[in-house]
Formats: structure tokens, sequence, C-alpha cells
């Protein structure tokens, strides 16, 4: 009796693993299959549907991955790098592999829209469709994925907003939607696990409320956009970046000094409406920094001479540049310093200093003669010197926004009495706007 139970045993247990090797592919994942493979064509070069023949088992064809009887991986077209790639559009029966947990497809033509029955895809973790010709806008019902943990479709001709339901996905990782034609502004995202957030060369337009991106951050980029205003209270939250670059916008506001103490690769805050000083509070660490074509003002930080590559230039920096530059510039530490299109008025450099081959300065267009011929890119111009009147109506402006005690003394004393007498109240509005008015055209001219 007890051999023929071990028997039994040992039969039923080779019928088990013989069913599970010889499973037969889920009827829905088969037609699924066949519908993807019919809208879908090798490019000139490509052969990576040569092995997708269905008097086979599709669990063998190139970029399926299956688990029992369901397909858990898709991943259509040659891998290689410079491989041709696919063309034709993304069938909706696409939505049926209900078991799908990775999508992707390689660069190629693929166009047309994405199906909305991406929506089924309940299990979807990753979904990739980089470098196509994807349009249309992104379906509001891709934030019911709610396991998405990575989505990547750059580089395609995607329009319209990221939907709020997107922003919502709450195990977001990786949302990379760079070179596309989106629009309006960005969403509120609650992910707590969103360490990449690539939105660059779009046309994202609004400002950002200082909670609208989660801390968890460490690489982000919204260059190339129409995004405005501060950014010196959300920047400050988001400790953990090692990678920003908000350039070729219209932020305006500070930057905060926190910003550069934050464990950064790489700061891009160039050509923007960035104002104010620029006041590190310890030596800074980032290899780059650019904060070029902005407004920023006062003198040049000390703490920034340990930056390799700075670029300061096209703002309106005064006074003379630290020692400490022109030390790490003779010895090759720092490898770019562009100072040009600025209001610095001396340097300590002697006229007769080698600047190592491998590093470049450049201190055209200020409020001083440079004390040696460098190099400097063909954009700063032929002008070695900013002319006089810009220098002394920078000193007028300063002068003119520079608080004087006594003043604010007599308007204290007078201010009830001005307020008391409705003549008195007017003029002294208008000639507050006027002072205001005054200033900007300064500055207006001075760009």
């Amino acid at each position: 009796m007890a051999n023929c139970s071990y028997a039994c045993g040992f039969l039923l247990f080779f019928l088990v693993s013989f069913l599970h090797v010889e499973a037969i592919l889920d009827p829905a994942d088969f037609l699924a299959l066949q519908s993807i493979r019919k809208a879908l064509e090798d490019m000139p070069g490509s052969h990576f549907f040569s092995s997708w023949d269905f008097t086979a088992d599709p669990c063998n064809f190139a970029g399926v991955y299956c688990d029992s009887d369901k397909v858990i991986a898709l991943n259509l077209g040659d891998p290689r790098a410079g491989s041709p790639g696919l063309t034709g559009r993304l069938d909706p029966a696409l939505g049926k592999l209900s078991a799908l947990a990775e999508f992707t497809v390689v660069p190629g033509r693929i166009y047309g829209p994405l199906p909305e029955s991406l929506s089924g895809l309940k299990n979807l973790r990753f979904f990739g469709v980089n470098r196509n010709f994807i349009s249309g806008e992104i379906s509001t019902k891709l934030g019911e994925l709610r396991s998405l943990r990575t989505i990547d479709l750059s580089y395609n001709q995607l329009t319209g907003r990221i939907p709020p339901t997107v922003g919502s996905l709450p195990e977001l990782t990786n949302l990379i939607l760079c070179h596309n034609r989106l629009s309006g502004s960005l969403p509120r995202f609650e992910s707590h696990t969103l360490t990449r957030l690539d939105l660059k060369h779009n046309s994202l337009s609004g400002s950002l409320p200082p909670n609208s991106l989660p801390p968890s951050l460490q690489y982000l980029s919204l260059a190339w956009n129409k995004l405005t205003g501060p950014m010196d209270h959300l920047l400050s939250r988001l400790d953990q970046l090692n990678y920003l670059d908000l350039s070729l916008n219209q932020f305006t506001g500070p930057i905060p000094d926190r910003i550069f103490s934050f464990p950064l690769t790489n700061l891009q805050l160039e050509r923007n409406q960035f104002s104010g000083p620029v006041q590190p509070v310890d030596q800074v660490s980032i290899p780059t920094v650019d904060l070029s074509y902005n407004r920023l003002s006062g003198q040049i930080s000390p703490m920034l001479a340990s930056v390799q590559y700075l670029y300061l230039n096209n703002n309106r920096f005064t006074g003379r540049v630290p020692a400490s530059f022109v030390e790490r510039l003779l010895d090759a530490s720092i490898q770019i310093l562009y100072l040009q299109h600025n209001y610095l008025t001396g340097i300590e450099i002697s006229p007769t200093a080698v600047i190592p081959e491998r590093s470049s300065l450049c201190l055209q267009y200020n409020c001083m003669v440079p004390p040696v011929e460098t190099p400097c890119p063909l954009r700063a111009g032929k002008q070695k010197t900013r002319p006089t009147t810009q220098c002394n109506q920078l000193k007028t402006w300063s002068d003119l926004t520079r608080p004087d005690p006594s003043s604010q003394i007599l308007t204290l004393f007078l201010l009830p009495y001005f307020f008391s007498c409705p003549f008195y109240s007017l003029l002294f509005n208008f000639v507050i706007i006027m002072r205001g008015w005054i200033i900007r055209r300064l500055w207006i001219f001075l760009d």
C-alpha cells in the first residue's frame, strides 16, 4: 500500500511538472500577440519578427517572456545599439495581456496615439516607448495603473497636459517625458519614491507650489520650458538632489543658499530671471555651476572658488573678484571661469600671469580693463570694457535702491500726516510708483 501511494505521488508530481513545462499560452494572450504582430513591421535591416512563427510556442518568441500560461514582459524590437527598430502602430489588443508587468519598444518609427486599452494592464510596472513618433495626449487612464514605477515616453510627439492622475501614482519612481510637446502646468507629484523627473524640452508653463515635488527627488530637469515664479521654497526641500537643471525658463526670485550644500554634481540655473546675491554658507563642492544669464547681483562669493566649471557671466555682479579665484585658476583647479558681462571692477592677477592651457578665463565687458588677454567665447562679443556710462548708471541705481536711514525716519514721522490728507496721500503713492518705474527702466536700459 505504501509503495502504491509512493508510485501515485510520483506519477502526480511528474504529470504536474510536465504540464507546467508544456503549459499552453492563454488563448487571450495568444490572440493579443497576433494582433500586435499584424500592426507592426520590421524596418529595413531589422529581423526582430523572424522568430514570431505562430505555429510554435509564442513564449519562445524574441522579446516575449512568460510565466506559466501568461505573458509577463514584452520587449519589442532588437535592443542592440543602432538597430533600425519597428514601424507601425500599437494595437489596442496590447491591453489584453492582463499579466503584463513590463512593456518596452526600441527606438524606431512607431506612430499614432497610445491605446486607451493600456488602462487594463493593472500589473504594469515598467512602461517605455521612447524615441518614436507617438502622438496625441497622455490618457488620464494611465493613472489607473497603480503599480507603475517607470514611465519613459521621451523623444516623441506627445501633446496636451500631464494628467494629475499620473502625478498621483503612489509607486512612481521614474517619469521621463522630455523632448515632447507637452503644455500646461505641472501636476502635484505625490509619490514618496519618485527619484527621477525629466520634463525638459516641452512647453510647460505656470509656477510650482512649494509642495509640488517630493523631497525624494535625486534627478530633476525642467529645462527648456516656460515655467515661471520663485523656486526658493521648493528647492530648499529637495536636499537629495544630485542633478538639477532649470535652465531656459522664466524662474524668478532668489537662489536659496542651502542648494549649494546639496550632493549635486551639476547645477544648471542659466537663462532665467533669478535675482539677488549668491551667498553659499560653505565651500561649494559641486563640480559644475552655471548661473549665467540671470539678474544676480552683489559681490562674488569666495565660497564659489572651489567650483571646477563656473559660469557667472551675463549677470549684475559688482566689486572685485576674490583672490582665491586667481589662485585656483593658476594652479588649474578651475577649468572654466566665465565672468564676462557683469559690473566687476577689478581682479588681482598679474598681466604676465600664465593661464594653464586647460583653463579658461573670460573677463570681457566689465567695469575694468581686463589685466590679462584671454580667449573668450564668440558670443561674448569684441568689446573689452563696459561703457563708463553704464557703470555709473549702475552706481546711481545702487544709490537709489540703498535704504537711507534719515529718509526712513522722516518717512515714519510724516507718514501719519500724509495719510490724514487725501492730497498728500495721493502724492506719496505717486512718488513711490514713479521711483519704482525709474528703477525698472534703468535696469532695462542696463540690460
